[in-house]
């Protein structure tokens, strides 16, 4: 069942993003455990001028150059006024861009209210657009799928099947051949931006493999880093089962299946393992194929067109002409 995020703490944020998002903590330590309730960000210039309509209070809070030039122009008294006009809405956390120094004021009401303080180097557009997508992605929708994702030539690959069909496997000989595991055994997906999907692994097993009759291995020393993703987009899910005597397999491609994972569906393929098959070339070549889709050039489709077009022809081919008869002195009549 997908898991919907309600909320996280500013301690959480300021210990998963402090490098990426270069944050300093100046006051407010006590109030880490304050909740961010929505996954953006919010600009208070409208409230900083006492304007609380449509106020997003459960956003981290930014105040670039146009609210500190803004806020220092206002006197100390109204500075603090205002200021804990927003504080009494509930808001996470301050975030000050360009290393700008707080106000005496801001100062002030921030260590009272016990309310967490930021600074940071980066421009204020920067800081927004990366903060963003970070807060996004801790917000996003979220699953789990028994199931081996590896990243194929930059293809997304997810290995779904019941337990001992052999999904390790297929993934560690992928791996000799120089491709990448994200997640073994149990995936956990995110949908970003209602248009992709994100797989990784728990970091609990992050690099770790289970094959059976060995036991645990740490691909990252066997094969080195770069046989390790931390994670990737989902471009196409192949199931794999065990082969029967009465099994249909699809032979010319034309028809596309789909599997559904947090309401997007996704390119899907079912492979049947049986004695002598080389499950992990085909689900390479399967790989390679979907590429070959995303750039546009469909093989089985283009076969297709050019078996109509050769059909078409010949029938032209084969078409009766019709001949007037000769008249007495050699001409058609």
């Amino acid at each position: 069942m997908p898991k919907a995020i309600h909320g996280i703490t500013v301690a959480h944020f300021l210990k998963t993003y402090q490098e990426k998002l270069k944050l300093e903590l100046i006051t407010g330590e006590q109030g880490l455990y304050r909740l961010i309730r929505e996954g953006s960000i919010n600009r208070p210039s409208l409230a900083l001028t006492g304007f609380f309509r449509y106020f997003a209070n459960k956003r981290i809070q930014v105040l670039g150059a146009a609210e500190m030039t803004y806020l220092k122009s206002l006197p100390e008294p109204r500075q603090t006024e205002i200021l804990n006009e927003i504080v009494d809405r509930q808001v996470p956390c301050f975030v000050l861009t360009r290393n700008y120094n707080p106000t005496p004021a801001l100062l002030a009401v921030a260590k009272e209210r016990k309310l967490p303080l930021f600074r940071t180097p980066m421009i204020t557009m920067n800081w927004v657009n990366i903060g963003t997508l970070c807060i996004d992605n801790e917000f996003a929708p979220s699953s789990t799928e028994h199931a081996t994702t590896l990243d194929i030539r930059g293809i997304g690959v997810m290995l779904r099947g019941s337990s001992g069909v052999g999904k390790s496997e297929c993934a560690l000989a992928l791996i000799e051949r120089g491709h990448s595991l994200v997640a073994d055994d149990l995936t956990v997906i995110k949908l970003l931006d209602e248009r992709e999907l994100s797989a990784s692994s728990r970091p609990l097993n992050r690099g770790y493999m289970e094959c059976r009759g060995i036991g645990i291995i740490n691909v990252a020393e066997m094969f080195g880093v770069k046989s390790i993703r931390l994670e990737k987009r989902i471009d196409m899910v192949v199931s794999l089962h065990e082969w029967t005597p009465d099994v249909v397999e699809e032979r010319t491609g034309l028809e596309e299946n789909h599997y559904e994972i947090l309401g997007l569906r996704i390119p899907h393929i079912e492979l049947y393992v049986r004695p002598g098959r080389d499950m992990a070339r085909l689900v390479e070549v399967a790989a390679l194929t979907q590429a070959l889709k995303i750039m546009g050039h469909d093989p089985a489709k283009d076969f297709n067109d050019r078996l109509i077009a050769y059909m078409t022809q010949n029938s032209e081919r084969s078409k009766p002409v019709s001949v007037r008869p000769l008249t007495l002195d050699g001409e058609q009549q």
